[in-house]
């Protein structure tokens, strides 16, 4: 069993050198303490913020920084680059029509990383 996630639940991505928060917008409509989470809470700059410096040479920023110095890598500002929704999610519980995000969910960005949720931003309701 896994936490159900809401808003202020804390992120990390394996390419990025900050953790992020997950910001979910109030049209689930659904509630706990903050506005709980589905899998569909995945897009870029909405709800998933920056994760302060990306080191991935995927991500085209980098690898032109990595290569005007000459093959150090330079890290340059994270921006999410997020086109499918988070995964598993939870099979058995929806909220707003789709499978709820449990804390085990992950998401890939198209630079490399995997983002993962660290903190679920509360500790009392489980979800399968």
């Amino acid at each position: 069993m896994g936490f159900l996630v809401c808003s202020g639940a804390m992120l990390q991505c394996s390419f990025g050198n900050a953790p992020s928060s997950l910001m979910v917008t109030p049209q689930n409509k659904v509630l706990t303490a903050m506005p709980i989470a589905n899998i569909m809470d995945y897009k870029p700059m909405m709800n998933i913020l920056p994760f302060g410096m990306c080191m991935s040479l995927a991500n085209p920023q980098v690898a032109a920084a990595t290569s005007a110095a000459l093959g150090v890598l330079t890290p340059m500002p994270c921006i999410p680059n997020i086109v499918t929704p988070w995964a598993p999610g939870s099979p058995t519980v929806l909220v707003a029509n789709q499978p709820a995000l449990n804390h085990t969910s992950k998401l890939v960005c198209m630079w490399g990383g995997m983002i993962q949720i660290t903190n679920p931003g509360q500790q009392t309701i489980q979800v399968p």
